[in-house]
């Protein structure tokens, strides 16, 4: 079981220096991935009231493959990167399959493609998509993506893209990209089964609940023919509450439940997550210590 952090741009900053710091701090604990959320436009919060606690423009997020980029030179050859998640249905599958090959070659082979369907209308009329088939649009970008990193020439017509007898070069590093999916509804869980290599889930506490749907994903990637056992598992985990016996024990149960990655958020907060009080990065590397010694052994 992999343990990896959110890296926690919105509290901490984007400078350089800062994205240096942090990933090199985090490597040097033991944490094997980072991660990055993803949003291209956050609202003017002023002109919507009861927008809630939903991003806005106030919330720094860097575009994940220039910062991944940019951490590829300077962090260890082991560590792994990840969107959690990229809104794949609101950009163009042909070019996030440029980007991410690009950016799996130059970091060795060590990106996950995290993606996700959005749940901002304002962020693709800004980027002129259908906010209204986001879902369905974005299982066809996945298989126009998994055939332009495997083969060098592409013929594809589909219902939303048509590739004529065309690839991008470079190739990444394997000729795929592991692809996971965030989201917790039955449509997601589908397209893990039949297009997936791992789920991202950030929204089920320990339990019974849970263990449903992990069962459902279980008999959706059989009745797709495929082996459950391909299918990773990455788990977020928070740090606000409790303290280092009930980290312990719930890491415990995820690794108990076939999880492969641990990912620590310490600035999410919604669900039955609870983010850190402090938002400097003192803040933010003092909590993950403090986790860190608490699960190292489990992972």
């Amino acid at each position: 079981m992999r343990l990896g952090v959110m890296l926690p741009l919105a509290d901490i900053g984007g400078e350089p220096g800062v994205v240096r710091d942090f990933a090199l701090e985090a490597e040097a604990m033991g944490y094997t991935n980072l991660g990055l959320a993803d949003h291209v436009l956050g609202v003017n919060a002023a002109s919507r009231p009861g927008w809630g606690d939903r991003n806005t423009s106030a919330d720094l997020f860097h575009d994940p493959f220039v910062c991944f980029g940019f951490l590829a030179a300077l962090c260890r050859p082991t560590t792994e990167f990840s969107t959690q998640v990229l809104i794949l249905a609101q950009r163009q599958a042909v070019l996030v399959a440029k980007q991410a090959a690009s950016l799996d070659l130059l970091c060795g082979g060590r990106f996950r493609l995290g993606v996700g369907v959005g749940w901002n209308p304002v962020e693709f009329t800004g980027l002129n998509e259908d906010f209204s088939n986001r879902g369905r649009r974005s299982a066809e970008q996945v298989e126009v993506m998994q055939r332009l990193w495997a083969e060098p020439h592409v013929s594809f017509e589909g219902r939303w893209h048509r590739i004529e007898d065309a690839g991008i070069n470079p190739l990444p590093v394997h000729r795929r990209i592991p692809v996971w999916f965030g989201g917790h509804v039955e449509q997601t869980l589908e397209r893990i089964a039949r297009l997936g290599d791992g789920w991202i889930m950030n929204a089920h506490p320990p339990g019974a609940e849970v263990e449903g749907e992990l069962a459902k994903l279980r008999r959706l990637t059989e009745a797709a023919g495929r082996d459950p056992g391909e299918i990773g598992l990455e788990v977020w985990v928070s740090v606000g509450a409790g303290g280092e016996a009930e980290w312990r024990q719930e890491a415990a149960y995820w690794k108990a439940q076939g999880a492969t990655h641990l990912t620590l958020t310490t600035s999410f907060g919604r669900r039955h997550h609870t983010r850190i009080a402090g938002r400097s990065i003192a803040d933010h590397l003092g909590a993950m210590r403090r986790y860190r010694a608490a699960v190292a052994d489990l992972t």
